[in-house]
């Protein structure tokens, strides 16, 4: 008689019992990025209970498994970073604020002890979005805010520097660093710093997007040319801003996103100029 291995299947999941191992639970972790007077800020919610409770820590929580006893629907993991940025910060998950949210994943993180409640992976999502407005804490946070990455003490290891006031739960130092570090190489080969800009938005606008972001000045008269020699970067509107340029000269050009989803050549960091120097 010839097996039926629809039927072995059905047996063995009806006889299954996830029981039989360690139990896991899924959390997701956003680094939610933004600029805010000329400074690159991160969105930070304080928690309201234990573990760390009164700590900052990146937005984030559990992935909603589904099922009878849970009372919701179960969900994918960027529709989990979406839902957390939405609780935990008021913002609007549906058009809105959130609608103009660049959202892409960043990493894993599991290590055994991060979380003291069990044995909990993170999978840590990356945001960009222009002028988004001030966070209202909701969920389980007892209080949002964007604040300013250099005010954190970040090292190049992901640790916080002694004497930082703002400490962050969890290892969430590490999940931010290896975020800014994304970000940071992400501007140098694809457009992605549009997504820090409005719909439209002037060659020093977008050049003030690249020195928050990479903490280093840029020599205007270079990045224009480099900028508008990469084919699809940008592409002009045909107009021009309703402000004059810095020292009274001719009001700028407005440009757009353009169609590239690559730069090549790349722009690169001064810093990084040098090193392969």
């Amino acid at each position: 008689m010839t097996p039926d291995p629809r039927r072995d299947e059905a047996e063995f999941l009806a006889s299954y019992d996830p029981r039989d191992y360690d139990p896991v639970a899924v959390t997701v972790d956003v680094v939610a990025l933004t600029i805010r007077d000329g400074a690159l800020h991160v969105l930070l919610v304080r928690r309201g209970f234990a573990p760390y409770a009164g700590m900052w820590a990146l937005p984030g929580g559990f992935v909603q498994a589904g099922g009878p006893l849970r009372g919701a629907d179960a969900e994918d993991l960027p529709d989990a970073a979406v839902r957390e940025l939405a609780e935990e910060t008021g913002l609007s998950a549906k058009g809105g604020a959130l609608g103009r949210v660049h959202l892409e994943q960043l990493g894993t993180y599991g290590s055994p002890g991060r979380d003291p409640r069990m044995r909990v992976i993170s999978v840590a999502h990356l945001a960009f979005a222009p002028e988004l407005p001030d966070p209202q804490a909701g969920g389980d946070a007892a209080d949002a805010a964007w604040v300013p990455v250099d005010a954190l003490g970040l090292t190049d290891s992901g640790e916080q520097r002694p004497g930082t006031t703002r400490r962050l739960a969890f290892d969430h130092a590490r999940i931010l660093a290896d975020g800014l570090e994304r970000a940071r190489g992400k501007l140098e080969y694809t457009p992605l710093a549009t997504a820090f800009c409005g719909g439209e938005f002037t060659i020093p606008e977008l050049r003030s997007v690249y020195e928050a972001v990479w903490g280093e000045e840029l020599h205007a008269g270079n990045f224009h040319r480099k900028v508008l020699s990469v084919p699809g970067f940008v592409e002009s509107t045909g107009a021009t801003s309703d402000r004059g340029g810095r020292r009274g000269g001719p009001r700028p050009r407005l440009y757009r996103a353009g169609d590239a989803r690559l730069l090549h050549p790349a722009l690169l960091r001064p810093s990084r100029e040098e090193e392969i120097r």
